[in-house]
Formats: structure tokens, C-alpha cells, sequence
């Protein structure tokens, strides 16, 4: 069973890894700019950015460059563009203009369309061919549920490549942005969970594969922790989560154990078990730490068993359809024996039938052969 000496082995292995591309990547600046009249909803969308609804107190006070409409000069740095219409009037002539002038020049837009659903008056018919290619999210820009279903989905569209910044700038984004890194952990991690079992199945590789999963899965558990405590504002030193996360990540090592013993013990039939251990073993991990984050407290056993039942039959679920997709597996041939070469025959001068190139006699009417008797002679 694994100790604290296996986890700890593993951050040491994690410090080893130059953990600055990542660090650098949460902590790069994110412009984002606001754009509308004097009461669309500006001060307010920024606002909620800036507030986590998983965590009310939770506040940070990252900028927002909020502009009017004529303001484009302010907007040539920014990494995202809102613009707000809605509340004020239905005429979005200046509003059209701009969108689509900022779109022309290459600039991420989003369209806000502030609306409360309590109003009487629906929003106009036709908003999404009123402005063109951008983004549009049409809703209250003060609903925190709204905006986590509609407007969050939205954005990390836009900025695919943003999202640790992001997540760890405006609350807003941080749960969203947490369950995408732990699913997407857990998918690789199945994903190299099943083509190392694939690969053991060929027997010319002769590779250790199970050794080496326990050590690249959960080296991967640990990754995701880091960038889980970046996204969600904590430290940016990886040694501040070895003493707190010891036994989540101590739960993966379990699970890496129990994978390794499945397919050491039936190498075929555990592919499917190996795949899901690896992708529920990961969820759990992340799960665990997620709620850690959230609430300051460790997630129950029975909740555990739970998650892992559920992260299991997903985990199945994706083996068996990478498996149903994946070509055969075909094992190198042995080459056939060749035949040896046919002898040459002789033809009995009697019955006119072949024999062995070297009889005396035919072996059918047991007359003298001609070649026999020419070299007897």
C-alpha cells in the first residue's frame, strides 16, 4: 500500500520539472474591456466577474477597462471585447458598427444583450443576424446562475488559450475552469492508461508498463493540483500543497496500485478495468482537492465511493469506445516453412507410370526401370 514516502517521492519528482511555463501561464495579464452606453450593465457584468457564487466572500479587484462606444482607442490591447446593448434602446446602429469593425480587425468580440427575462417586452427578433459573426449572449447581466450557464461557456470559447488566467483573475470562471482541467486529466490519463495496454499486449515490446503507469499517472494527479490551486488563487509555489494534499494524492497511488495489480493479473481481460481505475482514480483526486478549495473541508467516503462509481463507468465507457474505433491489433507472423524442392521422375517403360527419379523398379507393375538397367550396364 502506498505511503507517505510514495507521495512525497512524486513531488520531488514534480519539483524536479520546471514548473514555470505554468506558473507563468496563470499569471499572465488578461485585458478585458467593457463596452456600452452609460447604463447598459458595464459596472455590473465586471462586477460579477470579480465574485465567485461558490463563494460569496470570495473578491478580487482585477481591473476592467469599462469605455463608451467612441472609446475604440482604448481597446487596441485588449485580450477580450463586451460590448452591452439591450437596456438602454432598440437602436444598435453605433453598437453594430463597432462589433463589427473590431471582428474585421481580428479582436475577440462578445456581444452582451441585456435582458431580464421578468421584462414585458421580449428582446428583438433576429439578434444573432443583427450582429453577424460575434458571439451573443442574450440574458441579466445581475444572475449569477445566468451567467454561469450562458455568458462563463462563452468566454472560455473565446479564449481557449486563457483559461488559467482567467480562472484566477475573475472567480467567475474558477469552478468552470476546474471541473475542464480535471475532466481533461482524466480523459489523458485513460488515454495513456489504454495504449500502454494495448501496447503490452505485443510481446516483442517486453516493456514494464506497470511500474511505469503508477509513476506517469499520478505524476499527472499532481500536475492537476498545481494548476487547480493556480486557477483557484492559491499559492504559485508547488511546495505549499505537498503537506495540505498529501492524501489525495496518497488516494491516486492506491488507485495506481489497484490498476496494476488488475492487469497483472489477467493482462487481456484488464484493459477495461485499467482504463477506468485510471480515469476514476484521477476525477476522484481532482474532486477531492476541488472541494478543499471550495469549502476548506475533505469530501466524505461516501461521497468517494459515489464519485468513484460514477468517474468508473465513464472511464469504461471511453475504453470501449476507443476500443470499437481502434484498428486490430495484428502480431508480427511467423514465415511458413518452404517445401523442398520437388525431385525429378522417371517413367516406367512398361505401365508408362512415374517414379522416383531414383527407383530400380516400378512401384506399380515392379518392372525394371530403363535408367536402372542403363546404368547397370
Amino acid at each position: 500500500m502506498a505511503d507517505w514516502k510514495d507521495f512525497a517521492n512524486i513531488w520531488k519528482t514534480v519539483g524536479e520539472v520546471d514548473l514555470r511555463p505554468i506558473r507563468e501561464d496563470a499569471l499572465r495579464e488578461l485585458r478585458i474591456a467593457m463596452v456600452g452606453e452609460e447604463g447598459s450593465g458595464r459596472h455590473a457584468l465586471a462586477e460579477q466577474m470579480r465574485r465567485d457564487p461558490a463563494r460569496p466572500a470570495v473578491c478580487t479587484h482585477t481591473p476592467v477597462n469599462i469605455l463608451e462606444l467612441d472609446g475604440e482607442e482604448g481597446l487596441k490591447e485588449a485580450d477580450l471585447i463586451v460590448v452591452l446593448a439591450g437596456v438602454v434602446g432598440g437602436d444598435f446602429t453605433r453598437h453594430q458598427a463597432l462589433v463589427r469593425r473590431l471582428t474585421n480587425a481580428g479582436k475577440k468580440v462578445l456581444v452582451f444583450y441585456n435582458h431580464d427575462a421578468s421584462e414585458t417586452a421580449p428582446p428583438p427578433s433576429g439578434l444573432e443576424l443583427a450582429w453577424e459573426a460575434a458571439s451573443l449572449v442574450v440574458g441579466p447581466v445581475d444572475n449569477p446562475r445566468f451567467l454561469l450557464k450562458e455568458f462563463v461557456p462563452a468566454v472560455l470559447e473565446l479564449l481557449p488559450g486563457h483559461h488559467l488566467p482567467l480562472a484566477r483573475l475573475f472567480p467567475l470562471f474558477r469552478t468552470a475552469v476546474a471541473h475542464r482541467l480535471i475532466n481533461d486529466t482524466c480523459f489523458s490519463n485513460a488515454a495513456y492508461a489504454l495504449s500502454t495496454s494495448l501496447a503490452e499486449l505485443v510481446p516483442v515490446l517486453n516493456i514494464p508498463f506497470n511500474i511505469a503507469d503508477m509513476v506517469v499517472l499520478t505524476k499527472a494527479q499532481a500536475f492537476l493540483m498545481y494548476k487547480l490551486g493556480l486557477a483557484l488563487g492559491y499559492s504559485t509555489r508547488w511546495q505549499d500543497y505537498v503537506k495540505e494534499f498529501g492524501g489525495a494524492i496518497g488516494s491516486g497511488f492506491v488507485w495506481r496500485q489497484v490498476a496494476r495489480y488488475l492487469v497483472g493479473l489477467i493482462p487481456v481481460v484488464g484493459i477495461i478495468p485499467k482504463v477506468g481505475v485510471a480515469y476514476s482514480g484521477t476525477f476522484v483526486v481532482g474532486q477531492a482537492v476541488l472541494g478543499w478549495y471550495l469549502t476548506g473541508r475533505h469530501i466524505s467516503p461516501r461521497r468517494i465511493r459515489e464519485l468513484t462509481r460514477q468517474a468508473y463507468r465513464q472511464g469504461r465507457a471511453f475504453a470501449l469506445e476507443r476500443l470499437a474505433k481502434a484498428p486490430r491489433l495484428r502480431l508480427p507472423r511467423r514465415k511458413r516453412a518452404e517445401l523442398p524442392a520437388q525431385l525429378s521422375t522417371q517413367t516406367c517403360p512398361n505401365c508408362a507410370r512415374n517414379n522416383a527419379a531414383d527407383a530400380l523398379f516400378c512401384q506399380y507393375c515392379g518392372q525394371a526401370l530403363l535408367q536402372s538397367s542403363e546404368e547397370a550396364h
